[in-house]
């Protein structure tokens, strides 16, 4: 098994958690808001619902790009091109890819 597989599926398995919160948090937004007596602007103690829509559908759709970045990681393991640079074909450094291990570019292709 490849050294970088583990990370990725401990990552994924929190990633998948995470969506699963946010899931369940924008559901009970809609449920709030298709109530229609949910008067949450004028409550100066606590965010509005739409913020909260917002604040929430924005970490639903980081989760959801990581995810992917993970699987692709995941399938270049499977299909034996993990740690080579899709843009120049170089290896990425194994230091590159501790700390990102979805990293599909080297440092000097991502910095482009």
């Amino acid at each position: 098994m490849n050294p970088f597989e583990a990370l990725l599926r401990a990552r994924r398995a929190e990633i998948l958690d995470a969506i699963g919160v946010s899931s369940e948090e924008l559901a009970g937004i809609r449920f709030a808001r298709s109530d229609g007596t949910a008067d949450d602007e004028h409550d100066p103690e606590g965010s509005t619902l739409a913020s909260d829509w917002s604040r929430i559908t924005s970490m639903h759709a980081t989760a959801v790009a990581s995810l992917d970045e993970v699987d692709r990681a995941l399938e270049r393991i499977a299909d034996g091109t993990f740690g080579t640079c899709v843009t120049c074909g170089n290896p990425i450094p194994d230091a590159r890819l501790h700390v990102r291990p979805w990293a599909d570019r080297c440092v000097t292709c991502a910095a482009l």
